[in-house]
């Protein structure tokens, strides 16, 4: 019983950590990085048929070059919609429509703004640190609780709670690394 428990309860906390990192990982990929990426669009909604709807729901988005995304507008009447929707985005982007063909250059980023992102991304990690701390936590509590009422040894307390730090300390390295790839990505000139 005491093991089918300790069974879920580990990968109930591998599978929280794992979400700490693909939110971290989405959150890196509305960050620019001065290359043209499907993803730079994600956040964009636009408003299509009396409701917001995200951008690839009304156009076929595509990296036809390193500094240029294009948006193949399904419906021509949508056109200006979508237009006003990455003008209004925030991302710093300006639009170049072309009939149903929406073309979106991506300007190279300035030192400033690089340095800003980069500290954009820093807190990005800490909070997913954080999580994955919060994560462990949680689980710890459970141990002692399993340990308090008699379900484990104080010996499987101690090894389970070995585990639990060595997959703590693996997921805050994969978060790392991956800070330590997005700060490259965003400093390349």
């Amino acid at each position: 019983m005491a093991e089918a428990n300790i069974k879920g309860l580990k990968e109930d906390i591998g599978r929280r950590m794992e979400g700490a990192v693909d939110v971290l990982h989405k959150e890196f990929s509305g960050l620019r990085t001065g290359r043209a990426s499907v993803s730079l669009l994600d956040p964009v909604m636009v408003n299509a048929y009396g409701s917001d709807m995200p951008l690839n729901q009304v156009g076929s988005v595509s990296v036809p070059e390193a500094r240029m995304i294009s948006v193949q507008v399904w419906d021509k009447g949508m056109i200006k919609s979508v237009e006003k929707a990455i003008i209004d985005s925030g991302l710093g982007l300006n639009p170049a429509v072309d009939g149903q063909l929406i073309r979106i250059p991506i300007p190279p980023l300035n030192e400033e703004r690089r340095t800003e992102l980069a500290k954009i991304a820093g807190k990005y990690t800490e909070e997913a640190r954080v999580s994955v701390r919060n994560v462990r936590r949680h689980g710890m509590d459970e141990l002692k609780k399993m340990e308090k009422d008699s379900h484990i040894s104080e010996d499987a307390h101690h090894q389970y709670s070995d585990e639990i730090q060595k997959l703590t300390d693996d997921f805050i390295k994969k978060i790392d690394d991956s800070l330590a790839q997005k700060e490259k990505d965003i400093m390349q000139v």
